[in-house]
């Protein structure tokens, strides 16, 4: 049977057993905590002789389909802020509870993904994913997940995260859903036979790439709910058996470091290990690949017209770049006025006239955030060469790689530098490799960064501008989230700060893991900071209201989260809103708050733990910013 046949008549089978089938057939004494919300079931039985929690995701069942307005809903089966609030209320009062020695949680994964509606959007969803795995890897209790059905993105990655965790025979686990893998990559989304291929979401992939630790048995016929669920209750009676032969709290050390090792298959030239750093870079005055640079090479005189600008005379020989037409393809918007390139790179490329912002590179943050020559890369020369072994790069992949345009070789930059004279290392997306994307050299730079913070005692900035995970990679860029979670959960462990700087624009993935968990969450203004993009919600049916996912509406109701602890619980979405050529100075605030709390504590006399110092140089004069 080819992935096709599988995915159309086993995976996606409509009759195929859900949550609640097995939940019935596994427990006799299962007590429902009648959650809120259809595609959400919680609640408590007996197996093995141990009590076992229950979080399930419940995708709809043909009889639920009885009308139009049934038929036109577009979030069956994934679950919503309010769901999700639910579950990371049940984690937190099993941390708070804990440690549960003589129990289980069993989460049964089985979603086209969470609910990409406004109404989530609005309240936080992509936050809710990031608190939900790192709850996930904190709960002080013995965990299992097993995907049942289909995994899709962050909404099945918001509750697979455990001690063990299983997969159906026939299941699928996966970045995105086929078809939109397929439009992305291949423009047309009628081949979903190779989107399924280049998606590496199979039970055999997600056992290759240490996803999944087990593959459970199915049954002949796709229909057979007590056949699947006798063979569930055996995997989980020898998994619940051995879990009880180990300590719990090896058990949850061993949650962080398998999070913190995916992506890494195999030992590659890299891991000897080498440490990739690189001369300081002085300044950025070279503009992005992608910007569009009108210049006048002849030395002619070039003259504006009224409506542009204030209408002087460009001066020859000079390079400039046209409001609205930064890139090739621009959508032109903007006031059309021709800036002086060096001006435009010194603004932080932004228009001067209308205050238009250009998407802004990593380079282009550098000199928003860093003191002049400070700069130290760090990791620069990884890539996912060192990383994935031949066999799992696809010509596809490879095709992709190589067209990318940016002065630096991989979506995430890594860094030392100081910031007005405050130390930090700094992980910065690079949207113009590869819109930022997430995939495992993303993952193991930014993993590399935070044991480079901790080493230094240094606090983390990080800069997220990202589209989500990279498609191209299939399942092992989605299992990128949980490992840059797992590093700043290591931070938070620590003691050490992390300050995140949402961009724009902030999606997928990215916001739903490690930018969404910043002891402080600063954001430019106008950024979007939503789980999915405004155009894949309007393609899948969705209502979209841009500017109510846009940072300024929600630094509004990341004020309404201190209102409702039992909603949000620590999630606190964004603290401040600031403009690019302000934000150097808003983070050394926080830097040096950190340094004069740190100078004040017992930790800072230990001997050998290194203080935590402005460094400025004698030479350094006042600048305006």
């Amino acid at each position: 049977m080819s992935l096709l046949e599988v995915f159309k008549n086993r995976t996606r089978h409509p009759f195929r057993p859900r949550s609640s089938d097995i939940i019935r057939h596994l427990f006799a004494d299962f007590r429902d905590y009648q959650a809120e919300g259809e595609a959400l079931i919680m609640g408590e039985g007996h197996l093995a002789e141990r009590r076992v929690y229950v979080v399930a995701q419940q995708k709809p069942k043909p009889e639920q389909f009885r009308t139009s307005k049934d038929v036109n809903k577009h979030n069956w089966g994934m679950l919503n802020a309010d769901e999700h609030s639910q579950v990371l209320r049940l984690l937190r009062r099993l941390t708070e509870t804990g440690p549960h020695e003589e129990s289980v949680l069993l989460s049964l994964v089985d979603t086209y993904g969470a609910d990409i509606s406004m109404y989530s959007a609005r309240r936080l969803q992509a936050f809710f994913i990031a608190h939900l795995i790192r709850a996930y890897l904190n709960v002080p209790i013995r965990t299992v997940s097993i995907v049942i059905g289909e995994g899709g993105s962050g909404g099945a990655l918001a509750m697979q995260v455990a001690d063990r965790r299983a997969v159906l025979e026939d299941a699928m686990y996966a970045t995105a859903p086929p078809e939109s893998v397929a439009a992305i990559i291949f423009r047309d989304p009628a081949r979903i036979d190779e989107a399924l291929a280049v998606s590496r979401s199979t039970a055999r992939d997600l056992k290759h790439f240490g996803v999944v630790d087990a593959v459970v048995p199915q049954t002949k016929s796709v229909m057979d709910a007590p056949g699947v669920s006798n063979n569930i209750a055996a995997y989980l009676e020898r998994t619940i058996r051995d879990l009880f032969r180990r300590r719990l709290e090896k058990l949850m050390d061993q949650r962080l470091e398998k999070s913190s090792e995916l992506g890494v298959i195999a030992p590659g030239k890299f891991f000897e290990i080498k440490r990739f750093v690189e001369k300081p870079l002085k300044q950025f005055y070279k503009a992005p690949p992608q910007l569009k640079i009108i210049s006048d090479p002849s030395g002619a005189t070039i003259h504006l017209e009224d409506n542009y600008g204030d209408g002087n005379v460009v001066d020859p020989g000079q390079n400039y770049v046209r409001c609205g037409q930064e890139t090739e393809g621009a959508a032109g918007e903007g006031c059309g006025a021709l800036i002086p390139l060096e001006d435009y790179l010194k603004n932080f490329q932004i228009c001067p006239q209308c205050g238009k912002r250009h998407v802004l590179d990593a380079a282009g943050w550098v000199s928003a955030l860093t003191d002049p020559g400070s700069f130290h890369e760090l990791f620069r020369n990884m890539t996912v060469f060192d990383l994935l072994p031949e066999e799992d790069l696809h010509d596809y992949y490879r095709d992709f790689l190589a067209k990318q345009k940016s002065s630096f070789n991989e979506s995430l930059v890594t860094a030392h530098a100081t910031i007005h004279g405050y130390p930090a290392v700094l992980a910065l997306s690079e949207f113009s490799f590869a819109g930022g994307s997430m995939g495992v050299a993303f993952g193991e730079k930014f993993r590399l960064a935070v044991e480079y913070a901790l080493r230094k005692s240094w606090p983390l900035v990080s800069v997220c501008c990202s589209g989500g995970a990279r498609l191209y990679e299939g399942i092992i860029a989605l299992m990128q989230m949980t490992k840059t979670v797992a590093a700043v959960e290591r931070l938070k462990r620590a003691g050490v700060p992390y300050i995140s700087i949402l961009a724009d624009p902030s999606t997928g993935g990215a916001i739903a893991s490690y930018a969404a968990l910043g002891d402080v969450c600063l954001a430019e203004p106008g950024a979007l900071v939503i789980f999915t993009g405004p155009r894949v919600m309007k393609a899948r049916g969705f209502e979209v209201d841009e500017q109510a996912v846009r940072s300024d509406s929600l630094l509004e109701t990341s004020g309404e989260t201190y209102l409702f602890p039992a909603y949000y619980g620590e999630i606190r979405g964004i603290q401040e809103v600031v403009p690019r050529h302000q934000m150097r100075r808003t983070v050394a605030r926080y830097l040096e708050l950190y340094a004069r709390t740190r100078a004040g504590s017992k930790h800072n006399s230990n001997k050998g733990v290194r203080p935590y110092r402005r460094r400025l140089k004698p030479s350094l004069q006042p600048e305006q910013e």
